[in-house]
């Protein structure tokens, strides 16, 4: 990817939305209480409290899946999982140069956490379930200074780590079964663990905390209890509450300088809990498992981000949460701007289609349908109603304000609806779907009805676009073949084909040419007239494009795709202009406003980045 893009301007990265919020104690605030620390897809993302800024860490090759910040704020630990029984990386970053302090690979497919001891003086660093040691690593030497088994045979897996908050040669494990406090003799290279007595209580521990003062840990189990151990005598003190459990276990702690504690659990309540008898004082729901809360203000503020990749400011004394961020939780599929305005976009993807503010990258309205995904969606030319195509075979129309359903088409298609596109009219949509078929739809009270059905496809039809005068649509599919329909009279006037999997497809605005590309990497214009290749470029090396837009003008088009770079090429020279490498994930689908300010590129790991356009029109 560097030899591609290499002297190539970068385009403006304006604003980014999204948060793996799965990754247990993923999000962090730094310590120099301005700069939030938290992963998306591969990359570690440090946003300013203040205005929202983002600065992006990028070095890892697959999704970041545990974040550790040291107590001065020097460094930022980060790991990530890759292929079965491969290496995967683990990243020390410099914290004031944004750089790479040091890279190891050491542990099997997975790093699963990770600990920075109080004086930043050692990295404690977990594998995952294929890799199951721990390693030490001396921080300023860059190097290993011992490792061994995380757990004893007879017991489970280990999940977390947690270091001594006073001494650099002691740490905690905690996992399926086992518990565990570890002395570093660093004079011998060796860690020794001591197991810690928790009577006849056999829990599953998937977080742990630690008092100040070092003198007890807290552990957070699956059956929803709590669990207290004397660090200096190595037993259980206390196990809590004992009555009401906490639904779906114990996923984080934070001990509060009064000894009191904050819970958080995996059905989404926040509690206040006593640190001496484990009793409930105050609780609140959020939505869905709480997986990582950083203090911010003492004892009296905190942020917490859940499951569902939200972010929450959180008040400890009132005991209120704020919304501060919401984003998706899965790929985004599919990207829309409504034709004419610079202000909205809305996005698809498992479960909800979501509209955003453009300038604020503020989430207006959220479409929900539970267990479906939605592949594609379009605002429709008169910008009455947001059209989707659904894999439950099923095409709906929203109200774009209301977020009401309009209307529903039932089995619009046999295998899931994949595309779908409506005329500059208003009055017609053009559905493909996985089984191949190229459906057209009149816009009819009290429900939309069947026009034809076109079937040359004999695979999923993966792009639909329009002509602006509404006789003719092109759709391109995985078999292979591009096809331009006339849809007054419902049959194929051109079929060309390609060795390649076509993805997408655009008119260029004069509608005497068109792009395609693929799994080939490759962007191929064509001549509508002739239905031939005018000439081939190759776009990228690393895999297919999945997504491409061209500018009203006709001058620009943009791509992008498993290389995960958003590319903006000059259509007549052909010739790469600039470039975007901050997605983590593979991109999904990009689109341009119609004024050419403001570019939208989305991926599979739920990221939403807002571009500014080089080559804006002028007004």
């Amino acid at each position: 990817m560097a030899s591609e893009t290499q002297g190539v301007a970068n385009l403006e990265l304006e604003s980014a939305i999204g948060f793996n919020g799965r990754v247990f104690s993923g999000l962090w605030l730094h310590p120099d209480k301005e700069n939030l620390v938290y992963p998306l897809g591969n990359t570690v993302i440090i946003k300013r409290v203040k205005d929202g800024k983002l600065e992006f860490l990028q070095g890892h090759t697959d999704n970041v899946t545990c974040v550790a910040v040291s107590r001065k704020g020097s460094f930022i630990a980060s790991g990530q999982v890759n292929f079965m029984n491969h290496k995967a990386p683990l990243i020390i970053w410099d914290y004031a140069n944004r750089a790479i302090y040091a890279l190891w690979e050491h542990h099997k497919t997975k790093v699963e956490a990770l600990a920075f001891s109080p004086n930043e003086k050692y990295l404690v660093s977990l594998g995952g379930l294929d890799d199951g040691s721990i390693v030490i690593w001396n921080i300023e030497t860059k190097r290993a200074i011992c490792g061994c088994q995380a757990s004893a045979q007879h017991v489970g897996q280990c999940f977390t780590v947690r270091y001594s908050n006073t001494n650099d040669n002691i740490f905690v494990s905690a996992g399926n079964e086992t518990l565990r406090v570890w002395e570093l003799d660093v004079a011998s290279k060796k860690i020794i663990p001591t197991e810690c007595r928790t009577d006849k209580l056999k829990r599953v521990m998937k977080c742990i905390e630690i008092s100040e003062d070092d003198q007890y840990i807290f552990c957070g189990t699956t059956t929803g209890d709590i669990m207290k151990i004397n660090m200096n005598m190595r037993r259980l003190s206390g196990c809590g509450p004992v009555k009401t459990k906490y639904n779906l276990g114990v996923s984080v702690i934070k001990i509060l300088k009064s000894g009191d504690l904050i819970v958080g659990s995996g059905s989404g309540t926040v509690a206040l809990c006593s640190g001496s008898n484990f009793r409930t004082l105050k609780k609140v729901q959020v939505e869905k498992r709480v997986t990582s809360i950083t203090m911010t203000g003492g004892d009296q503020k905190c942020v917490i981000g859940t499951e569902a990749s939200h972010i929450y400011g959180f008040h400890c004394e009132e005991f209120k949460t704020e919304l501060l961020t919401s984003c998706p939780t899965r790929a985004v599929k599919d990207v829309a701007i409504p034709f004419g305005t610079s202000e909205i976009f809305a996005t698809c993807s498992e479960g909800d289609i979501r509209l955003w503010k453009i300038n604020k990258s503020k989430e207006l309205l959220r479409i929900t349908v539970p267990n479906m995904t939605c592949n594609s969606l379009e605002f429709m030319m008169d910008g009455h109603s947001i059209i989707s195509a659904w894999n439950d075979g099923k095409i709906r129309g929203f109200g774009p304000e209301s977020g009401c359903l309009l209307f529903i088409i039932h089995n619009a298609h046999s295998n899931g609806v994949t595309a779908v596109a409506g005329t500059k009219d208003s009055k017609r949509i053009v559905s493909g779907g996985g089984e191949g078929q190229v459906c057209v739809w009149e816009l009819t009270q009290p429900k939309p009805r069947l026009l034809q059905f076109m079937k040359e496809h004999r695979s999923s039809v993966n792009c639909i676009k329009i002509k602006s005068d509404d006789k003719e649509c092109v759709s391109v599919s995985s078999d292979r073949t591009c096809i331009i329909w006339d849809l007054e009279r419902f049959v194929s006037r051109q079929l060309v084909t390609a060795n390649s999997m076509f993805q997408t497809v655009c008119y260029h605005p004069e509608e005497f040419q068109m792009i395609t590309s693929g799994t080939d990497g490759k962007v191929t214009f064509w001549d509508l007239h002739l239905g031939t290749a005018i000439r081939e470029m190759v776009v990228t090396q690393g895999g297919a494009i999945n997504a491409m837009d061209i500018t009203q003008d006709g001058k620009h088009f943009v791509t992008g795709g498993n290389d995960k770079v958003v590319k903006v090429w000059d259509y007549i020279a052909g010739e790469m202009t600039h470039v975007g490498i901050t997605h983590g994930g593979t991109i999904t689908s990009v689109k341009i406003c119609s004024n050419n300010r403001t570019l939208i590129s989305t991926s599979e790991d739920g990221a939403i980045l807002r571009w500014k356009f080089p080559f804006p029109l002028s007004s």
